[in-house]
């Protein structure tokens, strides 16, 4: 991806692997912070066995009381493949979970096809998201993403902006 518009901001960051001059500041290569299986969070997500938690660095919004922060503002992580990607969800899957979450990977739907054309896991695919990404991007997974666990941040756009830099939140999530 040359010029990024998966996010609202269609800030047209150029994004290439060596990295990104956007809101988000990603490069173009999938940038994960943790890989495992996640339990006791969205029980009839993670079950009893968990879900294959994917962790992806980088963030849509800048919330001022985000719990991830080094992940979601400073990027902390480390680059996979595809390939790469698609064995740790392999693993994940061995170890018998019951979902595969994609946690905030919107910055990346375009690699994450390009994994999940390498291996499907049989199990069903969540897409965990702070709801604020563009329809296109959402409709780039229809027929992929089985479930969709979009946090609603705000109603009230003077919260967006003030919270997390986006005051078109309200519109854009409820696109």
């Amino acid at each position: 991806m040359e010029h990024c518009t998966l996010c609202p901001r269609h800030c047209n960051a150029r994004r290439t692997p060596e990295g990104g001059n956007g809101f988000c500041g990603l490069g173009s290569t999938l940038r994960l912070a943790r890989i495992a299986p996640h339990y006791w969070e969205e029980p009839p997500i993670s079950g009893t066995r968990g879900t294959g938690a994917l962790f992806f660095s980088g963030c849509t919004l800048r919330c001022a009381y985000c719990q991830n922060g080094d992940i979601s503002h400073r990027n902390l992580g480390r680059d996979f493949t595809p390939a790469q990607l698609a064995e740790h969800m392999r693993r994940l899957v061995d170890m018998g979970v019951h979902t595969m979450s994609f946690i905030t990977a919107t910055p990346f739907v375009e690699g994450i096809l390009e994994t999940l054309a390498l291996y499907r896991p049989p199990v069903p695919l969540v897409w965990n998201t702070s709801g604020y990404e563009t329809v296109a991007a959402v409709q780039a997974n229809a027929g992929t993403v089985d479930a969709y666990l979009a946090d609603f941040k705000y109603a009230d756009p003077r919260l967006g902006a003030r919270y997390s830099q986006a005051p078109d939140y309200p519109d854009v999530a409820l696109a």
